[in-house]
């Protein structure tokens, strides 16, 4: 596979600025400290605090909100080329969909995956076996899609696969809702931090994805994200190498709240964060039980939602939506 032969690796390039490309969490290998942060984290898990829902339950035993136990629940993955374009580039990005999503959002698109049992249980072996063979078919990154509650599974499968030649950077593309027990774990780990802030209203979060507090733990971690990896840094070749990408999805109505979070982004991350302003929303799941979220998000919306942006302050926004 590669990464076990001879001669220089992608992910070992040094720029014109002197940083090297290699992937954050092979620094950790050879001192012993990624086989720590692996044993850390299951020990976490015995009193479950990986997410922002702090359930705090044995998970050898019994299951939280995310329903699942110590082993991570894989609903499908190989090269993705519908994200962004510093990480699809031109070989896709290789993605891992975890089921069973912290968020219980009434409007998800993927909700047999997110919401349900999708895919099928894997050991630490066979997902380190999954993240080699998406690194053998030319993938630029790892894209762990919902790992917010399989972050010890995860590290346990990482350490198996860095010892076997895994060196693609590690895209963490979450919902937003981490905690920062999980962070800390996570940090010189993660190369390119992806998180969602879905809203700025306590309410609308509890309502339409079932969970207290999502403003404040979402600011918390995305905080820390930043403070571990920075802004986002895109190669010569237009490839994400290190950073922070951050998606805000235009919900109808005003319900994401935009202004107060690309003000948040602007004035208390960096105003070049990189940041997603999506326009992709369309009624799905229970959306219909939920006005306005029984309507897709017009194009007036989105401008606006890009004219707050730039009021804002931000000076790097994904041009991957419709004019």
């Amino acid at each position: 596979m590669q990464g076990q032969g001879h001669g220089p690796r992608r992910s070992e390039r040094v720029y014109d600025d002197g940083m090297t490309a290699e992937a954050a969490y092979l620094r950790l290998l050879p001192t012993g400290e990624l086989e720590r942060r692996a044993e850390a984290a299951r020990r976490h898990m015995l009193a479950c605090d990986l997410c922002a829902r702090r359930c705090l339950v044995d998970r050898r035993t019994a299951v939280g909100a995310c329903r699942t136990g110590m082993s991570a629940n894989v609903a499908s993955w190989g090269p993705h080329h519908g994200e962004e374009d510093p990480l699809r580039g031109w070989a896709g990005s290789g993605t891992i969909f975890f089921s069973s999503c912290n968020l219980r959002c009434v409007f998800c698109q993927n909700h047999e995956i997110s919401q349900g049992w999708a895919g099928e249980t894997r050991t630490a072996a066979e997902l380190a076996a999954i993240m080699l063979a998406l690194q053998q078919r030319g993938c630029h990154n790892l894209n762990l899609v919902s790992p917010s509650h399989v972050v010890g599974p995860i590290l346990e499968a990482l350490l198996l696969a860095a010892r076997q030649g895994l060196h693609l950077p590690l895209v963490y593309n979450t919902g937003g809702y981490d905690s920062l027990e999980a962070l800390s774990l996570l940090d010189g780990v993660i190369d390119i931090y992806m998180p969602d802030m879905k809203y700025d209203d306590t309410r609308v979060a509890r309502q339409l994805s079932r969970v207290l507090a999502y403003p404040a733990a979402n600011r918390r971690a995305v905080r820390e994200m930043h403070r571990q990896v920075g802004d986002l840094v895109i190669d010569a070749d237009g490839l994400a190498r290190r950073g922070l990408l951050v998606r805000h999805l235009v919900l109808p109505g005003g319900l994401a709240g935009t202004a107060e979070v690309v003000r948040f982004l602007a004035e208390e991350i960096s105003p070049d964060t990189y940041v997603n302003v999506m326009a992709q929303y369309r009624p799905a799941f229970h959306a219909w039980a939920h006005p306005p979220l029984d309507l897709a998000t017009s194009p007036q919306e989105y401008r606006e939602a890009l004219r707050l942006a730039a009021q804002a302050g931000l000076r790097r926004l994904d041009r991957g939506g419709p004019e």
